[in-house]
């Protein structure tokens, strides 16, 4: 079962995506009992306004199936890390 799910939202021109799809990548091999799933924004503009996303890029991290948390700001591999790790104990 599923427990944490992670949706990492994003734009291929912003050049601060760029960085945290690399962050995003080294999660997903620290954390391989969470679901990473990326997707576009410029294609699902209706997630935006139903889960208020106020910029890119974003990691919405959703608990048996409810947005708990968004991050904005990665700052590091280790903070979101951290943050993650909580969600999914």
């Amino acid at each position: 079962m599923i427990v944490v799910k992670v949706v990492y939202m994003y734009t291929p021109l912003c050049g601060t995506c760029q960085v945290a799809s690399r962050m995003v990548d080294v999660l997903e091999q620290l954390l391989p009992t969470v679901t990473f799933e990326r997707q576009d924004l410029n294609y699902v503009p209706d997630k935006a306004i139903e889960w208020h996303i106020e910029s890119v890029p974003c990691l919405l991290i959703f608990k048996r199936g409810k947005l708990v948390k968004k991050i904005y700001a990665f700052h590091s591999v280790p903070h979101v890390y951290e943050t993650l790790r909580k969600l999914a104990e």
